[in-house]
């Protein structure tokens, strides 16, 4: 009974937020997992403690005998106060899940933004390498069509008969 909605419910899958970003190093890997862990056993702790001080609570708040309610008050206010503090730590560490969520989330973006910027630059120095040995190609094609045009019977054909006509 003090463990439902602990581990394996909705509550439980909340707690992956943020860990599958885009290749994280098998370090930030682990962790990323020993935090999960951490986080996990915090919140079981805490829930633990909410569920029993709040069934203490109840339990004390029976009516039973007259001189036993200023006992029975007392230990009503305890539990009261240790309800309160299991649930200002639940709200404490999902207001930390919440900034992981969001700062771990940038963090993968930038790395994943990093990646790219770097591929883009690989990708623009293998398209100049690409470039500059089709502009040599081309070149070298030119210069051997040049000597071929000014060494072939055609050229000479054509200045021929341009002399022809201008003479």
């Amino acid at each position: 009974m003090n463990k439902v909605g602990a581990g394996g419910g909705p509550a439980g899958g909340a707690f992956g937020v943020g860990l599958g970003g885009a290749g994280p190093t098998v370090a930030a890997a682990a962790a990323a997992a020993q935090r999960q862990r951490a986080l996990l056993q915090r919140a079981d702790a805490d829930i633990t403690s909410l569920l029993d001080n709040f069934s203490h609570l109840l339990k004390a708040a029976r009516i039973n005998e007259p001189i036993r309610n200023a006992q029975e008050e007392f230990q009503m206010e305890v539990h009261a106060a240790r309800v309160v503090q299991a649930a200002d730590s639940l709200l404490k560490l999902v207001s930390e899940l919440k900034q992981t969520a969001v700062f771990s989330d940038f963090k993968s973006l930038n790395e994943q933004i990093e990646q790219r910027v770097k591929q883009f630059e690989k990708h623009n120095e293998e398209s100049d390498c690409i470039l500059g040995t089709i502009s040599e190609q081309a070149a070298i094609a030119l210069k051997e069509l040049e000597s071929h045009y000014y060494l072939s019977l055609h050229k000479n054909v054509d200045l021929d008969s341009a002399q022809i006509t201008t003479g």
